[in-house]
């Protein structure tokens, strides 16, 4: 069963398609989104999802990936769809990867296809939570503490059945998904402290390139 990835701008706000472009180790951060995804052989196409208004620079980060890499302006992912649906054939995995989750491993990616093969319509990579969680009123009093044990930070991409994706691209919940494993890796940069994290990623994944 092969693989299609759509790349997207997963939270709509205003700065994150402008994030996608910050600069990591001499290249924008989409650039080591979508190289990390082209990795993966059994991986047949990447469609990213491109905001109007950043789909030239979009374009610009992507330019050296000619194969199996296609742009789409508009960042809606059943319009992203609809452009390529005529070029799949068979029952791909459908795969939705936020753009500024640009180091999630290989080995992630791969798993979140197999539990999407092995039978599970819907799948995400989660994290537990490490932090402790506090329950505030109106006037922001803390009146308890949640119970952690069952709380879960959600990554990507996300896994579907072509069903499930067409659903989820009409109104995106994670209801009723099943879980794997995430990594710490996976992290979405936001932040100059991320950036910096990233930085650090990139250039040990480059010497490891290199040897």
């Amino acid at each position: 069963m092969s693989t299609i990835v759509f790349v997207t701008v997963v939270r709509h706000h205003a700065s994150d398609a402008e994030l996608a472009l910050a600069p990591v180790n001499g290249e924008a951060l989409l650039t080591h989104t979508v190289r990390g995804l082209l990795a993966l052989p059994d991986l047949d196409l990447v469609v990213v999802a491109a905001p109007e208004r950043c789909a030239d620079l979009f374009s610009a980060a992507l330019s050296g990936f000619k194969e199996r890499c296609r742009i789409v302006p508009g960042s809606s992912l059943k319009h992203a769809f609809d452009t390529v649906e005529k070029g799949i054939t068979g029952n791909p995995v459908f795969l939705v990867h936020d753009a500024l989750r640009a180091f999630t491993p290989a080995d992630t990616v791969r798993a979140v296809a197999d539990a999407v093969r092995a039978g599970s319509p819907f799948v995400v990579p989660v994290l537990p939570m490490a932090d402790t969680v506090k329950v505030t009123d109106a006037a922001e009093v803390i009146t308890g503490t949640e119970d952690r044990a069952h709380l879960r930070t959600a990554q990507t991409p996300l896994g579907f059945t072509r069903e499930t994706f067409l659903s989820y691209a009409d109104e995106p919940s994670l209801d009723g998904a099943h879980t794997i494993a995430g990594h710490p890796d996976a992290m979405r940069v936001t932040t100059q402290f991320e950036l910096k994290l990233a930085e650090a990623i990139a250039v040990a994944g480059e010497g490891e390139r290199a040897l």
